[in-house]
């Protein structure tokens, strides 16, 4: 019952289980990557508190994440479930020290073909599990899943273990769109439809990129509900050490949410209604 495609009998939209015209354009917008790094959460924070974004995901392995806990005023924030750690000299690891998802330097592996590989199915449900239980311990109302690179849902073996999750927490939880289960081989998201989930319409995602991300997001933004997913960062010496070549990127997103006048008057304009994750979790919920 998560999108249109998987809508009950009477074919009542997403967007009218949520109490808007079937023809309204919701839009979430989801700062990823709180706990990375100090940069992101200071920016993750401005753009829910100032800017444009609705709802944020927590790393919860990542050496920062203890300090957005510590900065959470209630915002609207999910768990970003982690199993890898993609950038060359900036590392984290599991939580519950599971050996089958280490790599040989002691963190997460870099790769989601690294962990599909080598990745014990056990160790990577108490992990995950782990990683919600951490959130909410730390005070988190936690509002939805994500799979951080997408780890989780294009196997099905994997996605067993997301579902799972989704079910015991009663949380909606980020799936790809159509052309991303036709590449998975099986149907995720009519699976978790059927168990009650509930996800957005679309996702919109990519590696960061600020402005133009966002306006092509926009550009003719269909009705329905869609996820247009961020990565901001402030500009600083840790985001450019920590990131590599993707900080610069970062920064462009913090900017365009927090900054730019364009991106407010093109969401005024595209007459586009926010919502967040909690919106959906309490309707999955009721």
């Amino acid at each position: 019952m998560g999108s249109a495609r998987y809508a009950d009998p009477s074919m009542v939209t997403l967007a009218e289980r949520l109490g808007h015209p079937a023809d309204a354009k919701l839009l979430i917008v989801t700062c990823n990557d709180l706990g990375l790094t100090h940069a992101s959460n200071v920016a993750t924070y401005e753009a829910l508190r100032h800017g444009v974004a609705s709802s944020a995901s927590l790393m919860v392995p990542c050496p920062w994440a203890r300090a957005a806990a510590a900065g959470y005023r209630g915002e609207d924030v999910g768990v970003n479930l982690t199993l890898n750690a993609e950038f060359d000299t900036y590392r984290w690891g599991p939580m519950t020290r599971s050996p089958s998802l280490l790599d040989g330097d002691g963190g997460f592996p870099r790769t989601v073909e690294d962990a599909w590989d080598h990745a014990d199915l056990d160790e990577v449900r108490r992990e995950c599990r782990a990683q919600i239980e951490r959130a909410i311990v730390w005070g988190f109302d936690v509002s939805h899943l994500t799979s951080h690179l997408e780890t989780l849902p294009p196997r099905a073996d994997f996605f067993d273990v997301y579902l799972e999750l989704a079910i015991e927490f009663a949380l909606p939880l980020r799936l790809g769109n159509e052309d991303d289960e036709r590449i998975a081989g099986f149907p995720f998201r009519r699976l978790a439809a059927e168990e009650g989930l509930i996800f957005p319409d679309r996702i919109v995602r990519g590696r960061p990129g600020g402005r133009r991300h966002i306006e092509r997001a926009l550009f003719d933004l269909p009705s329905g509900v869609t996820e247009l997913s961020v990565h901001p960062g402030i500009d600083t010496d840790e985001l450019r050490a920590a990131c590599g070549d993707e900080w610069s990127a970062r920064v462009e997103d913090h900017v365009a949410l927090c900054r730019d006048p364009a991106v407010r008057d093109l969401l005024d304009r595209a007459n586009v209604v926010a919502i967040s994750w909690r919106d959906l979790r309490e309707l999955q919920r009721s």
